[in-house]
């Protein structure tokens, strides 16, 4: 578990003093893309270079060596890009193979629990709050976001699998009867949440949806919200606005699906 840890314990002092101006984002598919939206809404980096395994998502069932393995194609992949910081927008990947790929290559990998604690941080919530969980299955086993919460003080906390979400949300279903179908499979016994944490990164396209299922006092919470001020504190990130951010996109299948979500979600 030190690994874990290590994940939701960042340090405050910036890690390198190194201008970062290309970065490359990493996903089981188009989850990531929640990641990407958030980065270009704060005009950060001068280029944007976003690969998507989507030939073998989702992540979330399978196991951590299968799962690591995969994460070190991909981390062989953007190599070859030589970004100066790569980041796992992969809520799975983060809970199990980042210290792997650290160990596999001279740039700087991040993942997003580290973002997603502090998103929960920020919320101010109190140490009463009851707490939902939501996650891939390796991500909820991992235990990392329950920890981490239990760490913060926290004691209501439940964790629940909702691996659906993301064959659903790779298929752009976001809303209507399959997703409230899928809600109530999942949900019909969770009662008086006051927090529900998104513990995928596909999950946020969801939030409409979830928004009306769980009602407008439940507080959301996912690692791209605090994304651009983890990274701002930190590295030394370079600024460029937002239209003349380079942005490429990769897939190990399907890439014109991809850009089409991408154009699509990044939109909004």
């Amino acid at each position: 578990m030190q690994d874990l840890k290590a994940n939701i314990s960042p340090s405050k002092i910036k890690e390198s003093n190194k201008l970062i101006k290309k970065v490359a984002i990493f996903d089981s598919g188009i989850g990531g893309l929640s990641v990407v939206k958030s980065l270009l809404d704060a005009n950060m980096f001068e280029h944007i270079i976003y690969y998507g395994d989507t030939a073998r998502v989702p992540y979330g069932s399978k196991d951590k060596t299968t799962i690591i393995s995969f994460s070190l194609e991909a981390l062989s992949f953007l190599e070859g890009f030589e970004p100066d910081l790569i980041i796992v927008a992969c809520n799975t990947v983060s809970a199990c193979a980042i210290p792997f790929m650290q160990e596999n290559t001279k740039i700087p990998v991040i993942g997003v629990i580290q973002s997603g604690m502090k998103a929960i941080v920020s919320k101010h919530l109190p140490k009463t709050s009851n707490i939902l969980v939501i996650g891939t299955q390796t991500t909820i086993n991992s235990k990392v976001y329950q920890e981490g919460l239990q760490s913060l003080g926290f004691k209501n906390v439940q964790a629940l699998e909702t691996g659906l979400f993301v064959p659903l949300v790779e298929a752009g279903i976001y809303e209507g009867e399959l997703i409230k179908a899928a809600f109530n499979h999942y949900f019909k016994d969770i009662k008086d949440i006051d927090a529900l944490v998104l513990g995928c990164t596909h999950f946020p396209m969801l939030a409409t949806s979830l928004r009306e299922y769980f009602g407008k006092d439940c507080v959301f919470i996912h690692s791209g919200e605090t994304m651009a001020t983890y990274l701002n504190e930190h590295y030394n990130i370079a600024f460029c606005k937002r239209e003349n951010i380079k942005l490429n996109y990769h897939a190990s299948s399907n890439v014109a699906k991809l850009q089409e979500s991408a154009s699509k979600w990044l939109a909004l």
